[in-house]
């Protein structure tokens, strides 16, 4: 019996479960993640080599001209070394990490999840997943809040492949507006990129201008109607009033699409 039971094991049948409860499930990129993991054991003793929790996230990349989305991995996180379970004995594991600086905003449709596992040997790891709210850092807040107050409304949000854009991984997250204010006249896109650090932020904007008449034409054919204007704010910023933020990145735009 006690075989048929670690045959059963080993196909994931009354197997060891894992479940992650986390401390707060709507953080900002840079928290900690805190929370313990509830392990339960099986029908039969069991080795669990390592318990690993990942933080993952998807984005889009096109090849031969097909969009299909890709896994990335934000960080692994090894919770602890070999342990050994008992039939039906229950451990709980508190756990601590930092929430990487470059983790997607959840917002539009974009998945980032917390994937918890036990690794044992010659049996079907079991795991468990949880979705995680992450929302705007407060530097991130201030800018999407000046951009739309000078008449620029969101409406998309997605991470995709760019090797040249994206630093710690392949993608990155655009955050794509389009003029409702006096602009609209001279723009017809503004996408917005985050590349915070601890206590910094740097914006990269990049302006879709409107094609005008001949030479207008091949600029838009050759992408020359698109420019690019980079800036800084720091945690002392977050006190600046949103008109003094807005007011300065207005300039900026303005000095470019001249």
């Amino acid at each position: 019996m006690s075989m048929f039971k670690k045959l059963l094991a080993s196909i994931g049948i009354g197997s060891s479960q894992v479940d992650a409860r986390l401390e707060q499930e709507s953080l900002i990129p840079g928290d900690v993640v805190k929370g313990e993991v509830h392990i339960t054991g099986g029908d039969v003793a069991q080795e669990i080599d390592e318990i690993y929790m990942y933080v993952v996230t998807h984005y889009e990349r096109e090849v031969n001209d097909k969009k299909g989305k890709e896994e990335c991995t934000l960080v692994k996180y090894r919770l602890t070394e070999s342990i050994s379970l008992q039939p039906k004995e229950s451990k709980v594991l508190p756990f601590s990490f930092q929430l990487p600086y470059e983790t997607p905003l959840t917002m539009g449709r974009q998945p980032v999840y917390l994937r918890t596992g036990l690794d044992i040997k010659n049996a079907i790891d079991p795991g468990d997943s949880d979705f995680i709210e992450v929302r705007p850092h407060p530097l991130m807040a201030k800018v999407l809040d000046a951009i739309q107050s000078l008449g620029f409304q969101l409406y998309k949000v997605d991470c995709e492949y760019n090797r040249y854009l994206g630093r710690n991984y392949p993608f990155v997250q655009e955050f794509e507006f389009r003029p409702t204010g006096p602009l609209r006249k001279q723009l017809e896109e503004l996408e917005a990129i985050f590349y915070l650090r601890e206590g910094e932020l740097e914006v990269l904007l990049e302006l879709d201008k409107r094609a005008r008449g001949f030479f207008g034409g091949l600029e838009e054919a050759f992408n020359l109607d698109e420019r690019f204007v980079r800036f800084r704010l720091y945690d002392a910023d977050l006190n600046k009033p949103l008109p003094v933020i807005a007011n300065a990145i207005e300039q900026l735009i303005h000095k470019q699409i001249r």
